[in-house]
């Protein structure tokens, strides 16, 4: 009896997609190289952290959601939010990054998910806070290292977030565990101030809206993940999702 497992249309399935992973992680490596502060990490995010990242989809399949992903780097993330996306879901894909925005661009348009669905998902070469748009999110999901950052960033890009939600809306981000500490053994006194000071931004942020916390050991490197919700009682100002200083 013949093992479909060895067949070489199989075999042909599997190795393009180890050839997939193995190209992504060769070109994380080099725009990490090429600059390290908006790359953020040595690696693509593993499948453990990705589920955990798109539960808001997957808590909501019914209805049509209107979803939000910062920072898609190589699409990792993007892969696994496409199948989660219920009939009538729009993904909006902001990339400020080049180089990766053409991966992005190639993703959707392959992605036999999105097959006959022109326009359900879009990738816009830009930075969250100049993203132009007047739509409301049910769900963002940020891959953004905001502890790379500049404080006075971190506090517009937050911000912005907020502000794209729909009132009950969940934002889930990530961050990698060890890094104050690593940057205490490393890094000069004015980056573990900064990164200090950015701890303290995203510490408030996590005491007003955080919804769960979860530690996700299977990715490289581990990883907190955060849900944070905007309170339903709040009104969403559709004029102005986001700092006007930060779309100049």
């Amino acid at each position: 009896m013949n093992d479909w497992k060895t067949s070489p249309g199989w075999k042909t399935s599997q190795e393009r997609v180890l050839s997939q992973r193995q190209a992504e992680g060769w070109m994380f490596l080099i725009e990490a190289a090429r600059d390290m502060r908006t790359t953020g990490a040595i690696a693509p995010s593993g499948k453990a952290l990705a589920r955990t990242l798109t539960g808001p989809l997957r808590a909501q399949p019914s209805r049509p959601l209107a979803v939000l992903e910062a920072g898609a780097g190589t699409g990792a993330i993007t892969r696994a939010l496409i199948p989660h996306l219920s009939p009538g879901s729009h993904l909006d894909i902001v990339e400020p990054n080049p180089r990766f925005t053409a991966r992005l661009d190639h993703l959707v348009a392959t992605h036999p998910h999105l097959a006959g669905h022109a326009g359900k998902a879009t990738v816009h070469q830009t930075c969250v806070e100049r993203l132009d748009t007047t739509q409301r999110y049910d769900v963002i999901v940020s891959g953004l290292p905001l502890t790379n950052f500049p404080p006075q960033q971190v506090e517009r890009i937050m911000s912005c977030f907020m502000d794209l939600l729909h009132p009950g809306g969940t934002l889930a981000y990530y961050a990698y565990l060890g890094t104050r500490r690593a940057r205490t053994l490393t890094a000069s006194r004015a980056a573990q101030r900064r990164h200090a000071t950015v701890d303290e931004i995203m510490t408030g942020y996590q005491r007003a809206y955080a919804t769960g916390r979860w530690t996700v050991w299977a990715n490289l490197p581990p990883a907190h993940v955060w849900h944070l919700q905007r309170p339903t009682d709040e009104k969403a100002d559709r004029s102005a999702p986001c700092d006007s200083e930060a779309r100049r």
